[in-house]
C-alpha cells in the first residue's frame, strides 16, 4: 500500500490579505496561496480551502491546521484549528527556518507593520504599528493610485530614480500634499516614487523600530517586500544588505504551519480539522456588548446554520464557557 503524504496547513488571515501554506512531513512547502481578504474573512477562508483542496496531491492527508493573523481566532473556529498563534511568533519561526542566524525581522503588510528582534534564535523584543498608515502597504497603494500607476509598477519605477525628492512621510495626508507639490514643481515621477519609498522607510524606522538595535542578518517579509524600491530604501538607510526570502509574502502562514507540525508531533493525537466541507458551510458572524461587569467587553460570535459555533473577545472566559462542548 502506498504511504500517504502528511500535510500541515497554516492559515494567516490579515485585514488586507489571507495566506495559506501547506508543508509536507519534511517541512517543505507543497503549495502556497495569497488572496485579498476584501473585508470578508469567512468567505475568503472558505474560498481558500476550496483552492487548497484542488492543489493538494491526491495522496495528501491534512494532519494539522494552525491559524495566525488578526483574524486568527475566527479562522481557528471555522476550520477547527489545532493551534492558534500570534503573528510575532509565526513570523519569527518562519524567518529562523529560512535564515537560522537572523537577528532582525522587518515585516510590512497592508494595514500594519512589525519589527522582531531575535538573538540566539529567541525573540527578545518586538514593535508594532497598527495606527499610522504611512508605514504600511496601504500607503503605497494609495500613492500609486494618485500617480495613476499600478502598485506592481511602483518598485521598478523607483529603481529608475537617480535624484529622489524628499517627501514628508509623517502621515498619509502630509505625504500626499507634499507629493502633489513636488509634481507641480516638475520633478520626475521616478524621483517622486522613490521619495515615497524613502518616506515609508523613514516612518518605519522612526516609529516601529524606534529604540531597537537593528542588527544583521536582516530579513524583510510581508507583501510590501515585493517592492524593490522599498528594499533599496531600507538597504540605503541601514547601510547593509536586506534579505528578502522566497515566499516572503506567506511567511506568517508558513510559520504557523511549522508550529502546528511541532505541536501535533508532541501531542501525538489526531487533528481537529473539520474538513474541506467547511468551505460550503453557512457561516456568519456578529458581535454584542457584554454587560455582565463594568468592562463592557465586545464579544464576537460565529454562527453555523443559525446556531452559535463559538464566542470570544472578553477579558474573562464567561462566553467561551457558555459555548464549550
Amino acid at each position: 500500500m502506498q504511504r500517504k503524504m502528511d500535510v500541515y496547513l497554516g492559515i494567516d488571515v490579515g485585514s488586507v490579505t489571507t495566506k495559506f501554506a501547506m508543508l509536507d512531513e519534511d517541512d517543505r512547502l507543497v503549495h502556497a496561496l495569497y488572496l485579498r481578504t476584501q473585508g470578508k474573512p469567512i468567505a475568503i477562508v472558505q474560498q481558500g480551502l476550496k483552492e487548497v483542496m484542488k492543489q493538494l496531491p491526491s495522496d495528501a492527508v491534512i494532519r494539522g491546521v494552525g491559524t495566525t493573523g488578526s483574524a486568527r481566532y475566527l479562522a481557528g473556529v471555522i476550520v477547527g484549528a489545532d493551534l492558534v498563534k500570534n503573528e510575532i511568533t509565526s513570523q519569527a519561526v518562519a524567518s529562523l527556518q529560512c535564515i537560522p542566524d537572523v537577528q532582525t525581522v522587518i515585516e510590512i503588510g497592508g494595514q500594519d507593520s512589525k519589527i522582531i528582534m531575535i538573538r540566539g534564535g529567541i525573540v527578545t523584543d518586538f514593535g508594532m504599528n497598527t495606527v499610522c498608515a504611512a508605514g504600511t502597504g496601504s500607503f503605497l497603494d494609495h500613492q500609486a493610485s494618485r500617480l495613476s500607476m499600478s502598485i506592481e509598477e511602483f518598485g521598478p519605477r523607483a529603481l529608475q530614480s537617480n535624484k529622489p525628492v524628499c517627501i514628508a512621510g509623517r502621515c498619509t495626508v502630509f505625504a500626499e500634499s507634499d507629493m502633489i507639490h513636488k509634481q507641480q514643481m516638475g520633478h520626475r515621477v521616478e524621483d517622486i516614487v522613490y521619495g515615497l519609498c524613502q518616506a515609508l522607510v523613514r516612518n518605519y524606522l522612526n516609529n516601529v523600530a524606534m529604540g531597537k538595535e537593528i542588527l544583521p542578518p536582516i530579513v524583510f517579509q510581508g507583501g510590501v517586500a515585493f517592492n524593490e524600491g522599498i528594499v533599496r530604501a531600507f538597504e540605503e538607510a541601514l547601510e547593509t544588505k536586506v534579505i528578502v526570502p522566497p515566499h516572503h509574502e506567506v511567511m506568517g502562514a508558513i510559520g504557523v504551519a511549522l508550529l502546528t507540525h511541532e505541536e501535533m508531533t508532541i501531542r501525538g493525537d489526531g487533528t481537529k480539522f473539520k474538513g474541506f466541507e467547511v468551505s460550503e458551510a453557512n457561516l456568519r458572524t456578529s458581535s454584542f456588548e457584554c454587560k455582565a461587569c463594568p468592562n463592557m467587553c465586545e464579544i464576537a460570535q460565529v454562527f453555523l446554520d443559525g446556531k452559535v459555533l463559538a464566542r470570544w473577545g472578553g477579558r474573562c472566559d464567561i462566553w467561551e464557557r457558555a459555548t464549550s462542548n
